[in-house]
């Protein structure tokens, strides 16, 4: 692989704009190669150059443009550029002076210099300042563990001490205290760390490091690192008889942040009521502390992490590109301009690389037990591999799929199903349960596409959405878990084809008519099995964004909460599907697919309330933003969900009622409600639709290329918006059964909603590109006296 491309691939999506514009310099150095090619002297005889080229190959005695020696004393009118330090707008920044404009194409050369200067000041400039915030961070951290621990020694402890007696225990826990200190205030600058309060570390003084001592951490240690950290952090706890350690003291400083939103805070949020903050020492709310301390480092040293990414593959390509110049201009600026590069604060800082160092052995110390290789599995878990048995089951899943289908159609063809008394009765009772399936599955399918999609085009959907690192799903686990089900669901239907009763026993076979209710049950108990198999995690994800959606607004609303809303808001003839599961063999006689569901009053209020919950749970997510973010587009779109629901109840009574007035209502509402929706998506969820941007009627930056995609996908999305008309004007298509047109509307709108899904994180992650937003934040479980003074 290239360069350029292995580079982009590396890039942190959200600091894509930071990073060097290293094809933008390829195209200024293949504009100086084409001017040197048009420029080019005639060409010496063949021999000659061939001689030369020898010569010059093997020798290794004939330098180019006559270069001394010593690079230690170049002659300063043999060098091609110089780079300097200059002071803009009071910070530093560096520029080149190229020497030689005036041989031919040197005005080419000036505008390459001038931009590689922009670009390499943008990289400096970015680089030190997220330098500084992880900087600040990390003093914050080390004053959460300074309480961590403290906390600590007041739940193992909580009757008190006896000073004279137990000074051996005072002096570990003491130990934990000056570790955890010194661990991360390390490697912060001093300034940063004057502010700390003195009085915390009275009785502690620094001396060499006790975190690495186990065998494992020997292992890993390199000669430097011993070096280094041998004039570190060993406490030495002094006078201990008659005093109680100052870290201790930090709780009187220190207050509970209730960070856990619960149905119940929030009630109480509304109703004004204060909050408990003091502090409770018990081990139920030192874990607690714990597991939140553990995340915020967790998401720490994956920020410091990348940091260091950044400045190495910046450097990395400073060095190539400087490199091909050297290789085009036949001069010798790479090492001048290589020397200022290592000299700066991208490739001469090491805060970072020292704070990883300290936040491993903080976590390594106080969240893995002293156990390096645990500890650095959670640090660092390892990538997903692709492995070749789930790309193997996908296939074969799906070879299997489209079999059955195969089979079903050319079953149906040679038995004259459609065309037998039972055809009519197979629709209105074993149809609508199989088609729940179908919904599924196509769901599952079109939401494998956006996965494939987002990777292709470098959607950082996994940040988005919030999974934990290493456990979301690619497009193979999708398609391989929507495949299976499929060929379930198939193998069932093709078992359960017969249209006629058995005439002696006047009913059909027991078994094969329940078998659809078996799937269903069996999908349950797969979506809430406790068991680490069939993607876990995944799983409660699912369910615990499902819950939310249920309790809406009694949780706060996230991304993959309303996200999560929206896709049921397209699954509403599914929930319709598991309603009539509920009647069929509740109430009905599925021996005979007999059933009075469409005339139940109470099966078609439900039908109703069916319909309304996906919107319904919307609309209280979009008034929950309302309350708290004070945002008026968050009413806007409340009223959106508003008037779609009123459309969905008159839609519903027209298919129920029938009769001109209940279409009239239903027509003008749908209309309404899908006007609205379309402006909605375009604008507002799209970010399309822009009059004075760089791409006209789209947006300014687009992930994919072809601009026509974009027009495309508007024109389809009001089109399949406009589906629900055939539930309105009942259109006769090929004279198909009712169920079946409706099955078709259902897909359709899936279909739409999976186009919409992609375009919609596109949009999110174009918005947290301009804002480099790369990461989560973490709420801390302290809060500080003197935090509190600031905010006010």
């Amino acid at each position: 692989m290239k360069f350029g491309k292995e580079f982009a691939s590396q890039m942190v999506p959200e600091w894509q704009e930071a990073y060097m514009d290293y094809d933008y310099l390829k195209t200024l150095l293949k504009e100086i190669h084409s001017f040197k090619q048009r420029t080019k002297p005639p060409a010496t005889p063949r021999g000659l150059k061939r001689k030369l080229t020898l010569y010059r190959a093997f020798s290794g005695l004939t330098q180019r443009h006559h270069q001394p020696n010593s690079p230690s004393s170049p002659d300063i009118e043999e060098q091609p550029i110089l780079v300097n330090s200059v002071n803009r707008d009071g910070s530093q920044s560096y520029q080149t002076t190229f020497l030689m404009q005036a041989d031919d194409g040197g005005e080419y050369e000036l505008i390459f210099f001038r931009r590689l200067d922009d670009e390499f000041n943008k990289v400096d400039k970015f680089y030190k300042l997220k330098v500084e915030e992880v900087t600040k961070e990390a003093e914050i951290l080390n004053k959460q563990m300074d309480a961590l621990i403290a906390f600590r020694i007041k739940v193992e402890n909580p009757q008190g001490w006896s000073w004279q007696d137990r000074s051996g225990d005072m002096t570990r826990l003491a130990t934990d205290v000056a570790v955890s200190t010194a661990a991360l205030a390390a490697s912060i600058p001093a300034g940063a760390r004057a502010s700390r309060r003195v009085d915390q570390m009275e009785v502690i003084e620094e001396g060499p490091s006790i975190h690495e001592e186990s065998d494992e951490d020997k292992e890993d240690k390199e000669s430097n690192d011993k070096k280094e950290n041998v004039q570190v952090q060993k406490p030495v706890v002094n006078n201990l008889k008659g005093r109680k350690p100052a870290p201790l003291q930090i709780l009187n400083h220190v207050k509970m942040n209730n960070t856990l939103e619960t149905p119940r805070s929030t009630i109480k949020g509304f109703l004004n009521v204060p909050k408990q903050t003091e502090l409770k020492f018990n081990r139920e709310n030192l874990k607690k502390v714990e597991d939140q301390l553990k995340r915020a480092f967790v998401e720490f040293f994956q920020k410091l992490r990348l940091l260091k990414s950044f400045s190495f593959l910046n450097t990395l390509a400073f060095s190539k590109i400087m490199k091909k110049y050297d290789k085009i201009t036949s001069r010798n600026a790479a090492k001048s301009y290589m020397n200022m590069v290592d000299n700066s604060y991208l490739g001469s800082s090491e805060e970072v690389t020292k704070l990883i160092e300290r936040v491993e052995a903080t976590f390594i110390k106080h969240f893995a037990n002293s156990n390096r290789s645990k500890g650095m599995s959670v640090l660092r878990p390892k990538a997903r591999k692709e492995r070749h048995r789930i790309t193997f089951s996908t296939g074969f899943f799906a070879g299997c799929t489209f079999a059955l289908i195969v089979a079903l159609i050319l079953i149906i063809r040679a038995r004259n199903i459609m065309g037998q008394d039972g055809r009519t009765q197979y629709m209105e009772t074993m149809f609508p349960l199989y088609s729940l399936f179908g919904f599924i599955v196509l769901h599952m399918v079109m939401y494998a596409a956006n996965v494939y999609l987002w990777r292709r085009y470098r959607v950082n959907y996994a940040f988005i959405f919030g999974f934990k690192q290493g456990t979301e799903l690619g497009y193979r686990e999708v398609l391989l878990v929507s495949f299976g089900l499929a060929v379930l669901a198939l193998a069932s239907v093709l078992s359960n084809l017969d249209m006629e009763m058995d005439p002696k026993t006047m009913d059909y076979e027991a078994f094969t008519e329940i078998i659809p209710l078996i799937l269903v049950v069996l999908v349950f108990i797969i979506l809430f099995l406790p068991f680490n198999i069939l993607y876990r995690s995944s799983r409660f994800f699912f369910l615990t964004c499902l819950f939310h959606c249920i309790c809406a607004p009694l949780y706060k609303v996230t991304l993959p909460d309303f996200f999560l809303a929206d896709q049921l808001t397209s699954q509403v003839q599914a929930f319709r599907s598991l309603e009539f599961y509920v009647c069929y063999y509740g109430w009905g006689d599925f021996r005979r697919r007999q059933n009075s569901c469409k005339t139940n009053d109470v099966f078609n209020t439900f039908s109703f309330i069916i319909a309304v919950i996906p919107y319904w749970s919307r609309l209280l997510q979009c008034l929950r933003r309302l309350f708290e973010e004070k945002d008026p587009v968050q009413g806007y779109n409340g009223l959106k969900y508003f008037v779609t629901i009123v459309a969905v109840c008159l839609r519903t009574a027209y298919s129920l009622n029938k009769g001109l007035g209940w279409k009239v209502l239903a027509l003008l509402f749908s209309v309404a409600a899908a006007i609205f929706g379309t402006y909605w998506d375009l604008v507002y969820d799209w970010g399309l639709l822009q009059r004075h941007s760089k791409n006209r009627w789209l947006r300014d930056k687009l992930l994919i290329p072809q601009k026509s995609v974009y027009f495309g996908a508007m024109v389809l999305n009001v089109l399949l918006r406009f589906a629900w008309l055939q539930t309105v004007f009942n259109f006769k298509l090929f004279a198909l059964h009712r169920q079946t047109l409706i099955t078709i509307v259902a897909s359709l709108e899936i279909i739409r909603r999976g186009m919409w899904n992609f375009f919609r994180l596109e949009n999110e992650h174009l918005n947290n590109v301009g804002k480099y937003r790369a990461f989560k934040s973490v709420p801390l479980p302290f809060n500080y006296d003197e935090d509190e003074e600031k905010d006010e």
